[in-house]
């Protein structure tokens, strides 16, 4: 509800109105009070100017309660309550490290910015930004396409933040697009998902039967489960029934430089699944564990104790980049296609959509959180699989297939 006041100049005598509402919450959690003043003209009765202040000041409570007018709150300072009111409550240590960088891109062009006088051009311009050379500062590039979308995905999370604090009612992320074209003209392409054909899968398998026994079983592992890189780093022993050809995936092994190595939860509810071995990796783990207890009697009192499958020299929990690393030198030095770790991910996915498993139970297998998220990022082979099936019933009616 709006106050009225009326207003006196140093004589006493009346020189208006000024009216009183309330617009919300700042990021302290302190009422927001907004004033309007209003002089009637000279030709106005005073009947007539009490008639109008009083629909004046239904108009500014109207404009005040929907968050049409805000306190001068700069986006930076709101981002900082953000993160410290929300984001460190919820996020995983790696989004929030991501989130800080992002933050430090954001805050010299739009942090010095009120929040309701940011609009989707100001956004759309710093967004475009990105997409010029230089926007990487480690290797002068432009930054790709979804690191444009973390970037505005950050800002719009912000508004959502200032919206439910009553502080403005629309999010002007809702207008503002990715760029589709790169500063040389060029049209952005989706990097495609380099995959291991069959036959390097089984070269590539060859080379591990001359890797370190601690390799051997982290990406034999990886291709025969398809789990991410922190969910294997996280394995513990107690994770694995040897007897049930089990192993149980609730929590994961990550990095970040202010924590060093820790262990968090899984990347969502359904990444916490309990996962079937076949018999060649079962035996693999039984091998690795006679290896293991073996190294931690001959290390003694220097071994320290997590349960881990896979460690540092003296037991500790080994660092994210290590397999990567192991993997990148040994690519190099037998002249092999490199990819990454996350690759044998993709490579088990698209071998259990080629066999033709259905992508409820797919999902199930990998971890994602609905079998959308497989179909979404697996259409390509999913519409590989759908034109093999389609074909089959024209090879039996046209002969090519015998039975």
């Amino acid at each position: 509800m709006a106050y009225i006041e009326k207003r006196k100049n140093r004589k006493g005598e009346f020189a208006g109105y000024r009216i009183r509402a309330y617009s919300g919450y700042d990021v302290n959690g302190k009422q927001m009070v907004q004033y309007k003043s209003w002089t009637p003209p000279k030709d106005m009765s005073p009947r007539q100017a009490e008639k109008e202040v009083q629909r004046l000041a239904v108009l500014f409570d109207e404009e005040c309660s929907h968050g049409q007018v805000t306190a001068a709150v700069k986006l930076q300072k709101l981002c900082e309550q953000w993160f410290s009111e929300y984001a460190e409550l919820n996020h995983r240590s790696t989004t929030l490290q991501r989130e800080h960088l992002i933050a430090s891109r954001v805050y010299p062009a739009l942090g010095h910015l009120r929040i309701d006088k940011i609009s989707a051009r100001d956004i759309q311009k710093f967004i475009n930004s990105l997409a010029q050379p230089g926007a990487n500062k480690r290797t002068g590039q432009p930054l790709s396409q979804k690191t444009m979308r973390h970037h505005l995905s950050f800002i719009s999370s912000i508004f959502e933040y200032a919206i439910r604090l009553d502080m403005v009612t629309t999010n002007p992320c809702s207008r503002v697009t990715i760029p589709k074209i790169d500063a040389n003209g060029n049209v952005y392409k989706k990097p495609e998902k380099h995959i291991y054909t069959k036959e390097e899968t089984r070269e590539f398998m060859q080379i591990l039967a001359e890797a370190p026994m601690k390799y051997k079983v982290f990406f034999t592992l990886a291709i025969y489960t398809g789990c991410r890189r922190g969910e294997l780093l996280g394995v513990e022993w107690k994770n694995i029934d040897l007897e049930k050809a089990t192993l149980m995936i609730d929590h994961t092994s990550n990095y970040t430089a202010g924590k060093g190595i820790y262990t968090d939860i899984t990347k969502t509810d359904k990444s916490t699944r309990l996962v079937d071995l076949p018999p060649t990796v079962v035996e693999l783990l039984k091998a690795y564990k006679h290896d293991q207890d073996y190294y931690k009697a001959e290390l003694g009192s220097k071994w320290h104790e997590h349960d881990r499958l896979f460690t540092k020299w003296d037991g500790e929990p080994m660092h994210p980049n290590t397999p990567y690393s192991w993997l990148m030198r040994e690519c190099e030095r037998r002249g092999f296609p490199f990819y990454g770790v996350h690759t044998f991910r993709h490579l088990f996915v698209s071998l259990e959509i080629e066999a033709g498993i259905d992508p409820t139970t797919i999902a199930a297998m990998v971890g994602h959180s609905t079998p959308q998220t497989t179909l979404t990022t697996y259409s390509h082979f999913f519409a590989d699989s759908k034109r093999r099936a389609s074909n089959v019933i024209a090879d039996i009616i046209e002969g090519k297939t015998a039975g």
